[in-house]
C-alpha cells in the first residue's frame, strides 16, 4: 500500500504501539484502511464509554443513546433516534418504554403533529445526562491527546467533509461492487436482493 509517513504505514515488523497482528492488518495494510480506522476509533469510544454507562447507572447502550439523543435534539421522536443512530425501531420502542418507566423520559403530543408523540427527557433524565456527560467528553479528549488544536480543527472539518459525502448515499452497494458479479460463469444469472416488495 502507498505510504506518506511513518504513521500511515509503520514498518516495524513487530508491530505498532503493542497493536497485535491482526488488528494492525487491520489498520494498516487494508484496501479500506479510513474506514476500519473510524471502526477501530469507534470500539475504543463506545465500548469504554457504554460500559461505564451499564455499570454506574445500569442503563444499556440502546437506552443511553436515546438519552443522549434527547438531550442533545428535544422532542424527537423513535423514527428521529431510529434514523440517527442506525438502531432498529422495534429495539428502540423498548428502550423507550423501558425509560418512561423509569421516569428519565416522557411523551408529550407533538404541537407540530396531533398524532404524533415527541420524547423528552424528565428532570430525572437531564440529571442523569449532565453527570454522564463529562466521562464521554474526557474519553474524547484522550483519543485526541496526540494532535494540536489546529490538527483537531482541520481533522473536525475533513470529518464533517465526509459526513456531507455520505449523507445521500443509500444502504444498497453499487452494482458493479457486487462480490458474484465478477466471479460468476458466463451465461449465469447473479442473485440479487430482493426490493421490499419483494420480501416475505
Amino acid at each position: 500500500m502507498p505510504t506518506r509517513s511513518d504513521f500511515t504505514a509503520p514498518t516495524n515488523p513487530g508491530g505498532v504501539s503493542g497493536l497485535n497482528r491482526m488488528t494492525e492488518a487491520k489498520l494498516w495494510r487494508n484496501p479500506c484502511p479510513f474506514a476500519f480506522r473510524l471502526n477501530n476509533l469507534a470500539l475504543h469510544y463506545n465500548t469504554a464509554c457504554y460500559d461505564w454507562v451499564q455499570q454506574t447507572e445500569g442503563l444499556s447502550r440502546i437506552e443511553y443513546v436515546v438519552i443522549y439523543s434527547l438531550a442533545l435534539c428535544e422532542g424527537g421522536q423513535a423514527r428521529d433516534i431510529a434514523q440517527s443512530s442506525g438502531f432498529p425501531k422495534n429495539s428502540l420502542s423498548r428502550a423507550i418504554a423501558g425509560l418512561e418507566k423509569s421516569g428519565l423520559i416522557v411523551r408529550r403530543r407533538d404541537p407540530a403533529d396531533g398524532r404524533s408523540q415527541a420524547l423528552y427527557l424528565t428532570e430525572a433524565g437531564q440529571a442523569l445526562f449532565q453527570r454522564t456527560l463529562p466521562a464521554f467528553e474526557r474519553r474524547e479528549r484522550e483519543m485526541l491527546n496526540g494532535l494540536s488544536a489546529d490538527e483537531q480543527c482541520r481533522l473536525s472539518n475533513l470529518l464533517a467533509k465526509v459526513v456531507l459525502n455520505c449523507t445521500p448515499l443509500s444502504g444498497e452497494l453499487p452494482n458493479e461492487s457486487s462480490p458474484n458479479e465478477s466471479s460468476s460463469e458466463p451465461g449465469a444469472s447473479n442473485p440479487r436482493r430482493p426490493t421490499g416488495s419483494e420480501r416475505a
